[in-house]
């Protein structure tokens, strides 16, 4: 995990999925093993569209399913191992012990849907995404991470 202190906080407005695909596509430009991306909102907001557009960034080609049911499901990208969560099944946070996470983020990186189910697992150096939704196709994505983060969110570099 990485262990930079300093952090930013950032809102930027998501007009429709193609928006949220470039969100998606910004993030996984910065993904580097150690990384959390908790993806938060209402059912229907948009974290598994966001997950699969950081996949598919990645270079992942197969089919992305939500993990609902599975819990995890892991890719190998070129680069990087990644393991995308839905926690929304959980209800115990002890159950995350057997899903593995800290050995994931010993080994690549994790897409975590549901975060606020996994009580205190999730590390502090999170970059953290809730998905508002705004409207029928648009959203808005309230972001906090650390401050390496910062420069891929500036006001000028974000999704329209």
């Amino acid at each position: 995990m990485t262990t930079d202190s300093q952090s930013f906080t950032r809102r930027i407005a998501l007009a429709d999925p193609t928006a949220t695909m470039a969100l998606g596509t910004m993030i996984a430009t910065r993904l580097q093993v150690g990384d959390t991306v908790a993806l938060k909102g209402d059912l229907g907001a948009g974290k598994t569209t966001l997950a699969r557009a950081i996949l598919r960034t990645l270079a992942v080609t197969e089919n992305v399913p939500s993990p609902t049911f599975t819990l995890v499901q892991t890719y190998e990208t070129p680069g990087l191992p990644i393991r995308h969560y839905d926690l929304y099944r959980v209800e115990n946070p002890r159950e995350i012990d057997e899903l593995g996470l800290d050995e994931a983020l010993e080994e690549g990186a994790v897409l975590i849907e549901w975060p606020e189910h996994a009580g205190n697992h999730i590390p502090d150096d999170a970059l953290q995404i809730t998905l508002i939704t705004t409207g029928a196709q648009s959203r808005l994505a309230d972001i906090t991470g650390p401050a390496r983060w910062a420069s891929i969110f500036r006001e000028d570099a974000h999704a329209r």
